[in-house]
């Protein structure tokens, strides 16, 4: 169960380096914006969503 437990602190970290990529681009504008705020979003909602199938197994695994 260790490699889960590293599996979902990876998984967060990468949430939340593609939420900052996409909010700083958001703010700043132009084209990187135009070009990559759908992609980015698309990145974020499923590594959101694999880290919590992870978590889940992880609450399945230790209850």
């Amino acid at each position: 169960m260790y490699i889960f437990e590293i599996l979902l602190v990876l998984l967060v970290l990468a949430t939340a380096g593609v939420l900052m990529v996409g909010l700083v681009g958001f703010f700043r504008g132009g084209e990187f914006n135009r070009k990559y705020s759908n992609v980015l979003m698309r990145w974020r909602v499923g590594l959101q969503f694999a880290a919590l199938a992870v978590l889940a197994i992880l609450f399945l695994a230790y209850s």
